[in-house]
């Protein structure tokens, strides 16, 4: 038996890698949603499904349990951002309907909230799963994936850079920019300290990639982590552009948000993604993961590993995407047993969040090394 799965925002930037990613998977019929039905029917003709695709107008500022009850999925997948300025609606109302729900949310209210909706999805025998993407879905696959290795871990440090060349939409830039300078906590030295986006300016080596700027970002992992490790003492997530023109722009623009000169730089996310998009000739199609992570072996030594991912040929956006793509899969095979609702946590190995990426131009580089 086929499982319905919508895709809200299935035309999108993010949408459309896990729509052509699922094309081919004998055991999903896609159904691509969006606020336009004619971009969604366009979208889905050209797909190449197994399957004849639906297309549908949904809109998550409408009506969205009549949409569902016209729609029909046994599966949502909700990648329609700024997670930043939403609430849980699409997910109680895929609950209310009786359908699985997965979203790419990036924003650390909103995904560290999820288990408010548990019982209620478990009394629907549902799955809801928020931030099913790189952060907290890869970064805790990382974690855990090294965390035997260690006797103590100390501190993590990691970040993403973003390629210039690469899809980014209105509603991406929008995500980024509503914390530049705005204050939040982190981990630091065993204590929750204020930090401010985008600043905290430093600079990563990168294999294959060579230099790169980052700054402090605010994400999910920076509630969650603390409470899943509980033995760490620092926590650090940066990202950075790939040109350095414009991190040290954005990086400039946020001291004018930290000083109370400017509001949110989110209100002048269309001027400032058209201004972007000038520098593209100037950067490439690659982009990066890193992760540090230190602490003490079971030899009683300093302990340090690295991991990197190097993405090329424009193929980054699958990264973020892949978490959605895998759970989809499970859920239409019908190999996930678990109901409830959760971050994207213990859900995905990194053993099979890698293999999944195999085919696409993505390197992983392990650097392992006493300290």
């Amino acid at each position: 038996m086929m499982a319905r799965v919508l895709v809200i925002g299935g035309y999108g930037n993010f949408g459309s890698y896990i729509a052509k990613a699922l094309a081919d998977e004998e055991a999903i019929q896609l159904l691509i949603g969006g606020r336009s039905a004619e971009k969604a029917r366009a979208f889905a003709t050209g797909l190449g499904t197994i399957h004849p695709a639906e297309a549908h107008a949904i809109d998550i500022d409408g009506d969205i349990p009549a949409a569902l009850a016209r729609i029909r999925p046994d599966i949502v997948i909700h990648t329609t951002g700024p997670f930043q300025t939403q609430d849980h609606r699409v997910a109680r109302a895929c609950v209310g309907q009786g359908c699985h729900y997965v979203d790419l949310a990036d924003a650390r209210d909103f995904v560290a909230s999820i288990g408010t909706l548990d019982g209620s999805a478990r009394e629907k025998d549902v799955l809801v799963v928020s931030g099913a993407s790189s952060v907290p879905c890869l970064t805790a696959a990382v974690i855990d994936d090294y965390l035997p290795s260690f006797a103590r871990l100390d501190s993590i440090d990691y970040g993403i850079s973003a390629a210039q060349q690469t899809n980014r939409g209105l509603a991406t830039t929008s995500a980024v920019l509503s914390y530049v300078g705005k204050p939040f906590t982190a981990l630091r030295d065993g204590v929750m300290r204020t930090v401010y986006g985008w600043q905290d300016l430093h600079a990563e080596q990168y294999p294959q990639l060579g230099t790169r700027l980052f700054g402090d970002c605010d994400i999910p992992d920076l509630t969650l982590f603390p409470a899943r490790y509980p033995g760490l003492r620092t926590q650090r997530f940066s990202a950075g552009h790939e040109l350095a023109i414009l991190h040290i722009g954005t990086w400039l623009l946020s001291w004018l948000v930290r000083f109370g000169l400017v509001r949110s730089l989110s209100d002048h996310a269309e001027s400032l993604l058209r201004l972007a998009l000038l520098f593209d000739r100037f950067g490439s199609s690659r982009s990066g993961f890193h992760m540090y992570l230190s602490g003490i072996g079971h030899d009683g030594t300093r302990r340090q590993e690295r991991f990197f991912l190097i993405a090329r040929s424009g193929h980054g956006p699958y990264i973020p995407c892949m978490p959605a793509i895998l759970l989809a899969r499970k859920l239409a095979r019908r190999e996930i047993a678990q109901r409830g609702a959760m971050p994207c946590l213990d859900l995905i190995t990194l053993g099979e969040y890698l293999a999944a990426l195999e085919g696409l131009d993505i390197t992983v580089v392990r650097c392992g090394a006493a300290a």
